[in-house]
């Protein structure tokens, strides 16, 4: 062919191809999330949400919870999944959070809290209507928060 196929423009002049533009550009940085860890994610919304009855083991039929979740790999990594999913729920305002409860919380949800699933050992409890337990994970297990605590003291009308 010949150089007025291409409008007499020379290899060097040409715009570059869009596998081109990609290689040079910029890396972009990691999406930003909501919570900064499965940790915060499980304390400020999972908890709190998901509220079910859970018994001890040897309490009979029932829900099984951890406080210490993070101690189990099966749990870390569902919780981890179900933290992402949730991260990326959150940017579809029509049926995000639906889709994510139906495809992803109760899905992982059920297999956790089940009588033969992670915590079939636990012997942590609760009162129907409460928050599931929660023991902290040793500092520095998971990377640091990104929302403020949950409660905070609320100014005395003497200090507005």
């Amino acid at each position: 062919m010949s150089d007025d196929f291409y409008g007499g423009v020379d290899d060097e002049a040409a715009p570059a191809s869009a596998a081109d533009e990609a290689t040079s550009a910029p890396e972009s940085e990691e999406p930003t999330t909501h919570f900064g860890s499965a940790d915060e994610f499980v304390r400020k919304q999972l908890i709190g949400t998901y509220r079910r009855r859970v018994m001890a083991q040897g309490s009979g039929a029932g829900l099984r919870w951890k406080a210490a979740w993070w101690e189990s790999k099966e749990a870390q990594q569902r919780i981890e999944a179900l933290w992402r999913a949730w991260e990326a729920a959150r940017a579809d305002p029509k049926a995000g959070m639906s889709a994510w409860w139906i495809n992803h919380c109760d899905p992982h949800m059920s297999v956790l809290l089940s009588a033969d699933g992670p915590f079939a050992d636990s012997t942590d409890e609760n009162r129907l209507g409460e928050p599931l337990p929660y023991t902290a994970p040793v500092e520095g297990t998971f990377p640091s928060d990104l929302q403020p605590p949950l409660y905070t003291q609320r100014p005395s009308r003497e200090n507005a």
